[in-house]
């Protein structure tokens, strides 16, 4: 019931807005109202998107079909509520043209009732829940669903001698997609998954867990984790003499995030993960984003979601370009829509049907190179759609 006030507020608020005067300057203005975790455990996510945004600006101008584009960030310190309240707040009294960033799912599902009740696109950079699309016709997603990346490693996994795993998540979402996605393609390919684990999403403890994976004596250990928590695992699982004992880890590139991978120490190397990026691609506009991303944050290495922040902006700005300069909601929803291009993670799209990227990804190993621990790939599968709607 409190939902469905609320939704009627913003549509009133929505109707009083669009009968007020509209200054001549704002006709000359494009907002992008940004929402990120920029404080608590998952502010790495929100330091790195807003880093490659920041970068896209920079690189490209702020200017666009004769429109200045102004970046509106808000920091949601990863409390939904807070999320929420933001972005009605950006809708009404900021009136921006589209909503953008959301670093983890619940944050992006508080929003999506206000993208539909709004008409305004929103852009979702991080968060990786495969339905979080389906619940709004407004949502495109620049980053990835866990689903798409898992593939990659549940086909890699079987046909590399890793015949019995125990799945490890974090007990929300993206994990659940992560360890149902696994399960799926790894026993389709001759894997057992001989237990599955779920830890909680904050503040987890990984260690009695990561008894248990010991105790099975698995080939491997299939670990999802959100960005940030990857450091925690790979230490205790060290501690616990897991890799001593033999025991693999493999996963999504989540869990050796090129953020916070040279911190993890040599424990980390041999890792055999998937993903849609990693910073030691070996193309020229990854090597220019990288080297654009470490000038201008005192050398930040960009991880998996800094690309979707960066590809997320490259799709505003098509927009609007297509668009001539209209921000009206469903005009720049339409052309968003199949729009293709380079990134640095390589070719993509956005699928026009299901509003996901459809991206290549790429099996990474952790090595050392140039005195550096990087997720080297040497293999992929190309143009992966999101496989949880695939009919």
């Amino acid at each position: 019931m409190n939902n469905k006030r609320n939704l009627l507020k913003i549509a009133a608020a929505l109707m009083l807005a669009g009968t007020a005067a509209v200054p001549a300057y704002a006709q000359d203005v494009v907002k992008v109202g940004l929402i990120l975790p920029m404080t608590g455990p998952f502010a790495s996510t929100g330091r790195q998107i807003e880093a490659a945004v920041r970068l896209y600006m920079a690189e490209h101008g702020t200017t666009v079909a004769g429109k200045k584009i102004e970046l509106i960030i808000k920091d949601d310190a990863n409390v939904a509520d807070t999320t929420k309240r933001l972005a009605q707040e950006l809708v009404i009294n900021d009136r921006v043209a589209v909503l953008a960033g959301f670093g983890l799912t619940p944050l992006a599902l508080s929003t999506t009732p206000i993208a539909t009740q709004a008409k305004t696109p929103m852009v979702v950079m991080a968060a990786a829940t495969a339905m979080i699309t389906e619940q709004s016709p407004y949502v495109v997603r620049t980053g990835f669903t866990l689903p798409q990346v898992t593939l990659g490693i549940a086909q890699w996994a079987p046909k590399n001698g890793i015949k019995k795993v125990v799945t490890l998540v974090a007990d929300y979402g993206p994990g659940i997609d992560a360890q149902n996605s696994f399960k799926k393609v790894f026993t389709a390919n001759g894997g057992q998954v001989l237990q599955e684990l779920r830890v909680p999403v904050n503040n987890p403890d990984f260690a009695p867990f990561l008894q248990r994976v010991s105790d099975a004596k698995p080939d491997a250990v299939f670990v999802f984790v959100p960005s940030g928590m990857g450091s925690v695992v790979m230490k205790q699982f060290a501690e616990r003499g897991l890799d001593k004992a033999g025991i693999k880890m493999i996963g999504t590139g989540d869990v050796v995030d090129d953020d916070l991978l040279n911190d993890m120490g040599n424990v980390a190397l041999g890792v055999v993960t998937s993903m849609h990026y990693s910073a030691a691609l070996d193309n020229p506009a990854n090597k220019s984003y990288v080297a654009g991303i470490a000038k201008a944050n005192k050398g930040m290495r960009p991880n998996f979601h800094s690309v979707g922040g960066y590809d997320g902006m490259h799709l505003i700005y098509k927009a609007i370009e297509a668009t001539k300069g209209d921000t009206n909601g469903d005009k720049l929803l339409a052309a968003m829509k199949g729009q293709k291009w380079d990134s640095p993670r390589g070719p993509v799209m956005l699928d026009p049907q299901t509003r996901e990227m459809v991206q290549n990804v790429y099996i990474t190993k952790v090595e050392r190179v140039n005195g550096g621990l990087y997720n080297v790939p040497f293999d992929k599968i190309e143009a992966v759609k999101d496989p949880a709607k695939i009919k």
